[in-house]
């Protein structure tokens, strides 16, 4: 990997910034390779260079990329003066690496979403290029059938003119109300919930459980998150 300056690899993990480094560099509280560095201009391969700071491994990381299990009532944005947001869920050095959504989640929907860095990734899986498909669970006031189902995967038109690309409807219980999983290639506003308020069953809970290959960890309780695997990670450019 290309030799990148010392103090550009410490405060990209948002523990510390430029300012910072440099003290820590002259009270001889960081080492590279074992040896204390005082330049922090210096340039190191981030990726094979054992960096210790106050004697703590860096673990550096060249695009951060973290799953929000994300609750409801918190708006999918990076900064909003109307409420709380995903970002302020994050310790403030993930919130200093410059995260954003990747795409978004309605405000009373729970469920999977990514943070990341990685502009060019996110990209690419938010482009209509690639239907990366998304999977939902979804509870309705009302009884679902599968005439229900049949208008999902025909594609709908709703009363607005919005026309839908053909989704998977699959009801896991039916009656006064119903659950279903739903999946859908693609992602237009308040979509879920406009197609079955269409289908007289309009949505009660919604809480979204993939996004391609990556499933929402079960072990994350609404407003816990973690960074991706390596094996995530490599699932998500394969897309």
């Amino acid at each position: 990997m290309e030799l990148q300056r010392l103090d550009k690899i410490i405060a990209s993990t948002g523990r510390f910034s430029r300012r910072e480094v440099k003290l820590l560099a002259r009270q001889g509280r960081i080492l590279v390779n074992g040896d204390p560095v005082r330049d922090t201009a210096e340039k190191v391969d981030p990726e094979t260079a054992e960096i210790v700071v106050d004697g703590e491994p860096l673990i550096y990381r060249r695009y951060t990329w973290v799953m929000l299990h994300k609750p409801a009532g918190v708006l999918s944005a990076t900064e909003d003066g109307r409420g709380t947001t995903v970002l302020d869920l994050l310790p403030p050095e993930l919130r200093r690496q410059g995260l954003f959504p990747v795409g978004r989640l309605d405000k009373d929907t729970e469920g999977l979403l990514l943070l990341t860095n990685d502009g060019a990734l996110a990209h690419d899986l938010l482009s209509p290029r690639h239907h990366v498909d998304k999977v939902y669970y979804a509870r309705t006031a009302g009884c679902l059938t599968e005439e229900d189902c049949r208008a999902f995967a025909a594609g709908m038109e709703l009363e607005d003119g919005l026309r839908c690309l053909p989704a998977g409807l699959e009801i896991l219980a039916a009656g006064e109300e119903s659950e279903a999983l739903v999946t859908l290639r693609e992602g237009k506003f308040h979509q879920i919930k406009r197609m079955l308020a269409q289908r007289g069953k309009p949505v009660t809970y919604l809480k979204r459980l993939q996004m391609g290959n990556l499933t929402l960890d079960p072990e994350l309780s609404p407003g816990e998150f973690r960074f991706l695997t390596e094996e995530e990670l490599q699932s998500l450019e394969k897309i």
